[in-house]
Formats: structure tokens, C-alpha cells, sequence
């Protein structure tokens, strides 16, 4: 009887709006276009196939991580997007600037970012894609992120486990990155492409004068592939700057080192130039978009460039990075904004998810379709 008393209060308060309560009456009333619902099925029965376009687009309305695909979606299409155009004619432009055909000819800068193991993967087509069509204007990433792309011309790359024993493989001569598998040999057949190359290089920096520094060397490099599977052969004809502020940091670095004892040695490569070109990126930029795939040094320098013109105007994330250990891998979009490394009033946007998955989704909702749309243009003004 004396538990029954003390409890008549608690459940009278889910009734009674005077008493206070477990549940108190909601006073805010939610739009309804952000309702949660995600895609039904059951439309697909009705049609007899599944519409993968209404289906990627439901995403946004899904909630958690598909949620931020939408949402990302949106960022990548604004960077697309965007002209001078819409921007008002500030009072200190020259008459050039103020011409209505030149500010509907500056587009937003796009700097895409990645990891080596988006171009030891699959991912790597996906990135070729936009190097060929050049839907991106800047590209930084790893050492590994580039020697990967000439490998796979010279060889290619398999599929194997997450599971597969090291020491089996070491004693096979194969590599494991994730469940993908690399031969010994791919990384000799890079070797005897290089050599010659280092070589020639050392003799115009002897003879010429020539001042290598990480981005000029990727964009020989991409020249003397010469095979349009390559990401960075793309990046050579369309004139993209990629920067490699870490290129001797993998089988490059080796290829360098090794060569600096044949009688031919003595390659230097000037970083104090690269980061000058890299920071001009950003300042010279009008907007400013980031697309970052995954953490380490090559989103660090794709953000610290856009402090130095007070932060990126949209910036969409891609890692499985956290926070709590403090690492800038796992750092989101607010905390570059603290550093400036982002605008305050950017609608920046992480994925929590594997690139691999989640990247080409994103390009085939937005680089893609801009792409198709541009060319179907080009095609109804040719006739």
C-alpha cells in the first residue's frame, strides 16, 4: 500500500499537464521534410525493378551515416554548382572581373584528397574519372597514392583476404594491403621503369637547371607513363597539379634512394617550392571546395592551404577516424573550422564510413551527372 502511494504521483504526471512529469508535452513542432522514411520496396515489386536513383536519394531522409551522404551529396553538387556569377560585384574589382562572361567562367576550386588505398583499390577508376574530365582543379595524397597508379600500368593488383596469413605471403612474395594482394614483382617492374627516369631527370637538373620538386616530378612521371589508365597521365594533359608533400615515403622514396648510389645519383627535390605552389592553390582560388578521402599528412595540407585563405567555403569528409585520441585524421569539420581550415557558416559534412564503398555513390550522384549534363549541352549546341 505504501509503494501504491508513492507511485500514484509519477503515473498521474503522464496525464495530468499541471504535475511534473517523466514525458513533458512537446511544444516544438518538426517540418516535415525532415521526416525520417527511407525507400520502399515495395514500389520496385510494382515497377519490376529497383530505382537505384530514388533509392540513393531516399538516403538523406534514411538518418545516421546515410543521412551525411545526402548531405554530402548537396555539399559536392554547390561546389559544382557555383560561378562568380553569383556573387556580387565587390567595389574593388577591375573591368575584367566585372565582365558577366568572365564570372560565369570561374568555377569553385575543387581539392581532392586521398590515401594510398584508394588507388590500390578500385577507387582508383573512380578518381581517374575525374582527372580525365577534369571535374577536380587540385589533388594531393600520399606517396603510396602515387606510385600505386603507375603500378597497376606496368601490373596488376588482385583481390585476396583480410585473413590471409603474413607469413605465408612473405614466404610467396606477395603483399597484403587489406584483402588485396600485390606481387613482389609489380614493384620491381616500377624499378625498371624509374631508373631510366631518375636519370634523365638528374641530367636536366645538371645541364638545364632544372628545379625538381615533388609536384613537377609527378607530373613528368604521368608524362612518361603515357597510358590513359593512369590517373596521373590525366593530371599531365589536363594540367592538375597534384601535390605529394611525403613522396619519398614508399617505393618512390626507395626508387630515389636506391638510385642515389648508382653513378648517375643526385636527384634533389624542393619542398620549400611545393608548399608555395600548394598555398597559391587555395589564396588564388575565388571558392573553395575540399573533398577529403580518409586522414594522415595529405588532409592536413589540403586544409592548412585553405587557412591561408581563411578556410574552405565547402568541405566534405570521408574516414573512419574518431576524435578522442585528438588526431587530425579523426578531426571533424568543426574543429578546422576553429583552426580557420573551414569556413564558420560552411555546411561541412563526415561520412563515418569506408571510402570504398561510399566514394563512387558519391561521384555517380554528383561529378557524374554533372558531367552527362554538360556533354548532352554540348551536344544540343552542336546541332
Amino acid at each position: 500500500q505504501p509503494l501504491k502511494q508513492e507511485m500514484e504521483p509519477v503515473a498521474h504526471a503522464f496525464y495530468d499537464p499541471q504535475q511534473p512529469g517523466v514525458i513533458i508535452p512537446g511544444q516544438t513542432v518538426l517540418p516535415d521534410e525532415d521526416k525520417v522514411e527511407g525507400y520502399d520496396f515495395n514500389e520496385s515489386v510494382k515497377k519490376g525493378a529497383v530505382d537505384f536513383e530514388a533509392l540513393l536519394n531516399s538516403f538523406k531522409h534514411i538518418g545516421f551515416q546515410a543521412n551525411h551522404f545526402g548531405r554530402a551529396v548537396d555539399e559536392v553538387n554547390k561546389m559544382l554548382k557555383w560561378r562568380l556569377s553569383d556573387e556580387p560585384i565587390r567595389g574593388d574589382e577591375d573591368e575584367e572581373t566585372q565582365s558577366p562572361e568572365y564570372r560565369a567562367s570561374v568555377h569553385c576550386k575543387i581539392f581532392l584528397g586521398f590515401t594510398a588505398n584508394m588507388i590500390s583499390c578500385g577507387v582508383r577508376e573512380t578518381i581517374r574519372f575525374l582527372a580525365q574530365h577534369k571535374l577536380v582543379q587540385c589533388i594531393v595524397t600520399s606517396a603510396g597514392g602515387i606510385e600505386e597508379d603507375f603500378i597497376k600500368c606496368l601490373a596488376p593488383t588482385y583481390l585476396g583476404d583480410f585473413h590471409l596469413g603474413g607469413m605465408e605471403l612473405r614466404s610467396k612474395g606477395l603483399n597484403r594491403i587489406g584483402n588485396l594482394l600485390i606481387p613482389n614483382e609489380n614493384y620491381c617492374k616500377l624499378e625498371e621503369w624509374m631508373m631510366p627516369i631518375l636519370d634523365q631527370m638528374v641530367t636536366e637538373q645538371k645541364e638545364q637547371g632544372t628545379l625538381w620538386n615533388p609536384s613537377s616530378m609527378i607530373h613528368r612521371l604521368g608524362k612518361e607513363i603515357n597510358n590513359e589508365e593512369s590517373v596521373y597521365y590525366w593530371c599531365y594533359k589536363n594540367d592538375i597539379p597534384v601535390f605529394c608533400p611525403a613522396l619519398t615515403d614508399g617505393s618512390i622514396g626507395d626508387m630515389i634512394y636506391f638510385h642515389s648510389y648508382t653513378p648517375k645519383g643526385g636527384l634533389v627535390l624542393d619542398i620549400a617550392s611545393d608548399i608555395r605552389n600548394m598555398n597559391n592553390e587555395a589564396i588564388t582560388a575565388k571558392k573553395s571546395g575540399i573533398l577529403i578521402l580518409g586522414g594522415g599528412t595529405m588532409k592536413h595540407h589540403i586544409c592548412n592551404a585553405n587557412l591561408m585563405r581563411n578556410g574552405a567555403d565547402y568541405a566534405v569528409y570521408i574516414n573512419t577516424g574518431q576524435e578522442f585520441d585528438g588526431s587530425d585524421s579523426g578531426a571533424s569539420p568543426e574543429e578546422a573550422k576553429s583552426w580557420g581550415k573551414i569556413r564558420p557558416e560552411a555546411q561541412a559534412v563526415k561520412i563515418c564510413a569506408d571510402a570504398s564503398l561510399v566514394f563512387p555513390l558519391l561521384v555517380a550522384q554528383t561529378f557524374a551527372k554533372h558531367h552527362i549534363a554538360q556533354q548532352q549541352q554540348k551536344q544540343q549546341q552542336q546541332k
